[in-house]
């Protein structure tokens, strides 16, 4: 497959006229370029079901199932990078991120898992709103190596395809997009706030990141604002909701 080829879906993503053409055009590059598993989803959180939000998608067999049961969307690094993330990532570098990260070995457990059932490699395109994530499309299987153009040009194809999908099944209502919220958050504010998600102190966090309670506390007034949050709680709950934290 060439550059071209990705080009020209997206002209024809624009003129289908059917979910199922706009399914089977993207099915049709995806597997061209030699990846043997994909999904197209609403943004996935800790106590939603995978499959549900599904727009169309192939994945080894038994393996939403087992993500499922093993409830690896709780520690799945790919899932929490993307709180992180702005552009395309390789599936290997989320694992990496977190390395520090006290469930590390848990993530190390899904990709070793997912790696058995033919998902050794793989890319995530987030697809954006204005005020956070919507939704992602995840494409892998056996290595494939996509160049810098492929990788703009697959992003570009996951946000028309996303979009696309939607309009025709009559679903754009069904995004919450609330005015006024800012999610554009540093690195750091997002350390901060998965550890007070996870119920540490100032001071706790603090001594985990090395910097002084005070600093957590200017951090946390930052972050506060951004979210429009009336308190510490408020602010870990507007954050689960947006698909900040999972």
């Amino acid at each position: 497959m060439s550059i071209h080829s990705l080009i020209q879906l997206l002209v024809v993503l624009e003129e289908c006229r059917r979910p199922e053409g706009v399914v089977a055009e993207l099915e049709h590059v995806i597997h061209a370029y030699g990846f043997q598993y994909y999904g197209l989803l609403r943004h996935l959180k800790a106590t939603e079901d995978p499959i549900s939000l599904m727009f169309a998608g192939h994945w080894p067999e038994k393996w939403p199932q087992i993500y499922i049961s093993k409830k690896y969307v709780l520690t799945d690094p790919t899932v929490r990078y993307l709180a992180y993330a702005q552009r395309p990532f390789r599936w290997r570098d989320s694992l990496a991120a977190f390395r520090k990260d006290p469930h590390y070995r848990r993530m190390e457990q899904m990709m070793a898992d997912g790696h058995g059932h033919g998902l050794r490699d793989g890319y995530i395109f987030p697809i954006h709103g204005r005020n956070g994530i919507l939704g992602t499309m995840s494409v892998g299987g056996t290595q494939v190596d996509l160049s810098p153009v492929e990788i703009s040009l697959f992003d570009a194809i996951a946000r028309k395809a996303f979009w696309r999908l939607l309009e025709l099944k009559g679903e754009m209502h069904t995004l919450e997009e609330v005015s006024g919220i800012d999610t554009r958050l540093t690195r750091r504010e997002m350390e901060i706030l998965q550890y007070l998600a996870e119920g540490m102190t100032s001071v706790e966090i603090g001594k985990r990141l090395k910097i002084s309670n005070h600093t957590v506390d200017w951090y946390m007034n930052g972050l506060q604002d951004k979210l429009q949050a009336r308190n510490r709680q408020h602010a870990v709950a507007v954050a689960f909701r947006h698909g900040l934290l999972t």
